[in-house]
């Protein structure tokens, strides 16, 4: 049995871009920042290692990532591991390696910071594009109400 599993509590780094594919799928990425801290034994002193997570949202939890996160939003998030690559213009092969979400908790609480808590799930995580696009920037919506949100 083999597993593939990725799970992270962090804030995001940059305001998700979001896009759609040439076949209307929808694809949202961002970058979630992760902070290892330690105490050092030697100066007793407090360390700390950021970690920075690619993360690549589909369909309607790309939407959901789009319109309700913002820089700054703390989340919990889910998904599975994907390296892709590719040749640069000049011929080198480049890796990135991403978390492709699946499940998404918005952690901030309502007033606190740039989202609000709530659940998002995505119901077809498996999808991939693979056009290499530049993603566009979301579009203007009119404003919802936390109230409205139907997770």
């Amino acid at each position: 049995m083999d597993l593939n599993k990725a799970m992270i509590i962090g804030n995001v780094t940059r305001d998700p871009e979001s896009r759609n594919t040439p076949s209307g799928q929808t694809v949202c990425s961002f970058s979630i920042a992760t902070n290892r801290k330690w105490r050092d034994k030697q100066t007793n002193e407090l360390q700390s290692q950021p970690e920075f997570h690619n993360i690549v949202a589909w369909a309607r939890l790309a939407e959901t990532c789009s319109q309700y996160l913002k820089k700054g939003s703390r989340v919990y998030l889910e998904g599975r591991l994907q390296t892709r690559s590719w040749e640069d213009q000049t011929g080198v092969k480049k890796y990135r390696t991403e978390i492709v979400a699946d499940n998404m908790i918005m952690l901030d609480r309502k007033g606190d910071a740039p989202a609000t808590g709530g659940i998002a799930k995505n119901p077809a995580p498996d999808s991939d594009s693979g056009d290499g696009a530049q993603p566009e920037p979301p579009k203007e919506e009119e404003e919802i109400q936390v109230e409205d949100i139907p997770f």
